[in-house]
């Protein structure tokens, strides 16, 4: 071993040192912007609709709907991040919805052009996004992929507590078509920002000699995650948020029990926020890469479990620290996403990234759209009780399952990263 220097396998690193790679502070700023302008609307338009039917159905119809673009053309858009450059193609999404938004924002139509407008705007972050969640793991090696999207993950729940906090009070304030401008604006300048600060690479399947083809990627993409044991147990873990989602879609209705004021439907939205970024601090912080494998079942349990208490009717300060709680346990999903990443081919990478999330919105979507529907005859502190008691058992089984392979995984990702830290003298 002489002339050669080993650091600690678990050496975990530091949001300084992932801050000083500059490709990804120009990833991390445009994502940024895009998470700003985008919850602005969402959580707007969820509390607007309430107030006006006073109906926890169409309230959560309403929310669930932002989901179904990537939903429906997710799968196979997301492709694309594996066909053409990856920086590329986030540059054309984010030209396109700044101009659908821009239009939007400058021209009167009817409700049903606006409504295929935002759905077009939405399905173009679907292939964006891949393509983020792919080039992430060739900007940051090692643990600092694991920080990185630990800095992500928090930025994304920073923006969503603000935007649940002032999103509505911004947008009655300032009027609906000057968020939508503010909103174009902010993919206008994220362009500009992936232009100038993340270099360019050659697409992933640029050797291929194959007809261009989203439907047989796909298809591949559904046989590489769904064919591999160990991807199939993440993807699992990573779609129990259907279940732990579900208040977050009620919490309009839910603020009734409590009088129903903007105040406390902001307080209730930002609870699991809130709990997240803690959580996810700490478990990216503290918590040793082996370690994060190892407890990503109990903390998926722990994403779930509080939730049961509020079929107790407990009062609003109790419901807050249960729901942020919850959001503390979700970041077990930080682990899953590091482990997905180092199992899955780079080549690939976009295409099982997107698949992943489409089941995430999917389940999202369908979990609020039940649970709307269920308030409406339950009420929703039942539901919400009912949804933890689900989102346990399903936990609880995938964790029995997760515990027969783990090892593998974690003996795996140490070899790698030793091999990887042993520079030849």
């Amino acid at each position: 071993m002489s002339g050669r220097h080993r650091r600690p396998p678990e050496e975990r690193a530091t949001y300084r040192e992932v801050f000083a790679v500059g490709e990804f502070r120009a990833l991390w700023a445009a994502t940024a912007l895009s998470y700003v302008g985008d919850q602005l609307a969402q959580v707007a338009l969820a509390v607007l609709v309430y107030y006006a039917t006073g109906s926890p159905l169409l309230t959560a119809i309403t929310y669930a709907l932002t989901y179904l673009p990537p939903i429906v053309g997710g799968p196979i858009l997301s492709g694309l991040a594996d066909l053409f450059p990856r920086r590329t193609l986030m540059v054309v999404c984010d030209v396109l919805r700044a101009g659908i938004l821009g239009l939007m924002a400058l021209k009167s139509m009817p409700f049903v052009a606006l409504c295929g407008l935002v759905f077009l705007s939405v399905l173009l972050g679907a292939p964006f996004t891949a393509a983020r969640a792919a080039l992430l793991p060739d900007v940051l090696k090692g643990d600092k992929y694991v920080a990185g999207s630990a800095i992500n993950n928090i930025t994304h729940q920073a923006t969503q507590v603000v935007g649940f906090l002032a999103g509505g009070a911004i947008v009655a304030a300032m009027g609906t078509r000057q968020a939508l401008a503010i909103d174009a604006i902010t993919f206008a300048i994220s362009a500009v920002i992936l232009l100038a600060g993340v270099r360019p690479r050659a697409a992933p399947a640029g050797n291929v000699q194959e007809p261009v083809s989203l439907w047989r990627n796909t298809r591949a993409g559904a046989r590489l995650v769904f064919g591999d044991p160990t991807l199939r147990s993440l993807v699992s873990f990573a779609w129990l948020c259907g279940f732990y989602v579900i208040p977050e879609g009620l919490a309009a209705p839910y603020a009734n029990t409590f009088g129903g004021s903007p105040v406390v439907v902001g307080l209730l939205m930002s609870a699991m926020p809130v709990g997240m970024i803690i959580g996810v601090f700490l478990f990216s912080k503290f918590v040793r890469p082996s370690d994060r494998i190892r407890s990503m079942g109990w903390m998926s349990m722990l994403a779930c479990a509080p939730l049961i208490g509020s079929g107790l009717h407990p009062p609003l300060w109790a419901v807050v620290v249960l729901w942020a709680v919850s959001g503390a346990g979700s970041a077990y999903q930080l682990g899953a996403n590091a482990a997905f990443v180092a199992a899955v081919p780079a080549a690939g990478r976009g295409q099982a990234f997107g698949l992943a999330q489409s089941g995430i919105l999917a389940g999202q979507g369908l979990g609020i759209l039940l649970g709307g529907a269920a308030a409406q005859l339950l009420g929703p502190e039942a539901v919400v009780a009912l949804a933890g008691v689900a989102g346990l058992s399903a936990a609880s089984i995938l964790t029995l399952t997760w515990t027969q392979v783990r090892g593998e995984i974690i003996t795996a990702s140490l070899t790698d990263k030793d091999e990887a830290e042993i520079p030849v003298a």
